[in-house]
């Protein structure tokens, strides 16, 4: 019997709980992230350059030396 969509996200193919998964192997989550990061970047550039831009600000304002 075919699992919903949302039964996928719940378990994986060892029945695990995203949270396990996760647990298991903390690497995957950043090469995730920056997947996700990157294709969110190719498809909304103006919106990913405003991001930077304003990373950017915070961190050169808070770390600048007195």
């Amino acid at each position: 019997m075919a699992q919903t969509y949302s039964n996928q996200l719940k378990r994986d193919q060892f029945g695990r709980s995203g949270r396990e998964a996760i647990a298991e192997n903390p690497r995957e989550i950043g090469n995730d992230l920056v997947e996700r990061v990157t294709e969110y970047a190719r498809q909304n550039p103006g919106y990913a350059a405003i991001w930077c831009v304003g990373i950017g600000f915070v961190l050169g304002w808070r770390l600048k030396p007195w």
